[in-house]
């Protein structure tokens, strides 16, 4: 481990990683994260409709998918775009699950929502604009249900950790972090896809670690391409967007995949996460290499 790290993420006591607690398990519904198989979490952007969120479901479950998100409340930057169908779309949500099987992960965006949103979600997800919304991540430390913290888009790994830390001092140690792409000078995609922010988190951090390539790219073509960089780099899974019409999507449509495009994806992952598995069993002498010099 660079010595720099242990000053640096150490002080998150509860969230970093120790020798009583090297890694955990996140139980969202049936689903375990963090357990050794790579869970994929996908769905549109948005719950449009009961049709379009149904629909999405059976074609992401048929292929692989453990959890299924959509939106119900959505931040969105323009106040002309669509906002989401609010406790409507919660219900829809809750109907897929009953009819797939699939655990929800949906976003909570105030807490005022939060008691709402938990009798109707198995994994509350914090938007990368509510990173550090303090007074939110604290209600969260008492909702009862496992969180999943998406990186702020112009947050530092550091800054990740020291909110996951405000929801563990709360109660809850139920954490799963998302990265999801930084902002920089880039402009050929929606955002940068921090790939070493994987296996850093994953050596500081005790919290499993997903990644969410379709807001790191915007682009519907490199969503599988940094799939499988974040299955070779040890990720614990990925957020991914799936619509059964992108291109008619009320939000995200450009970097959503089609229901072909999701089940190619997870198809062609499989090598991908052999490697992952494979390195997974050197990290040991890894971990003892490093610790010689």
């Amino acid at each position: 481990m660079n010595p720099k790290w242990n000053g640096q993420f150490s002080c998150f006591d509860l969230v970093a990683k120790t020798d009583v607690c090297a890694s955990s398990v996140v139980r969202a519904g049936s689903v375990e994260i963090g357990g050794g198989d790579f869970v994929v979490m996908a769905g549109p952007c948005a719950v449009e409709s009961e049709r379009q969120l149904l629909r999405t479901a059976e074609a992401v479950a048929e292929a692989g998918a453990r959890l299924l998100r959509g939106g119900a409340y959505k931040p969105r930057s323009s106040p002309y775009a669509f906002q989401g169908l609010g406790i409507e779309g919660l219900k829809i949500l809750r109907k897929a699950r009953e009819e797939t099987g699939l655990a929800i992960v949906t976003e909570v965006m105030s807490e005022e929502d939060v008691d709402l949103i938990a009798e109707y979600a198995d994994l509350m997800q914090v938007g990368t604009r509510s990173m550090e919304n303090y007074a939110l991540l604290e209600r969260l430390g008492g909702c009862g249900r496992p969180v999943l913290l998406k990186r702020g888009m112009t947050a530092t790994l550091e800054e990740l950790l020291r909110s996951a830390q405000v929801i563990a001092m709360n109660g809850n140690r139920q954490i799963v972090l998302c990265e999801r792409g930084i902002r920089t000078f880039e402009t050929a995609t929606r955002n940068t896809l921090d790939i070493a922010a994987v296996p850093v988190l994953k050596t500081v951090s005790h919290l499993p670690v997903i990644v969410d390539p379709s807001h790191a790219a915007g682009v519907r073509c490199l969503v599988p391409v940094l799939s499988r960089a974040a299955a070779v780099v040890g990720a614990d899974g990925l957020l991914v967007e799936v619509h059964p019409s992108p291109d008619q999507a009320l939000s995200d449509g450009a970097q959503s995949l089609t229901f072909r495009g999701f089940r190619d994806m997870m198809d062609d992952l499989q090598p991908y996460l052999a490697i992952r598995d494979a390195s997974r069993r050197l990290v040991p002498q890894l971990v003892a290499v490093g610790g010689a010099d």
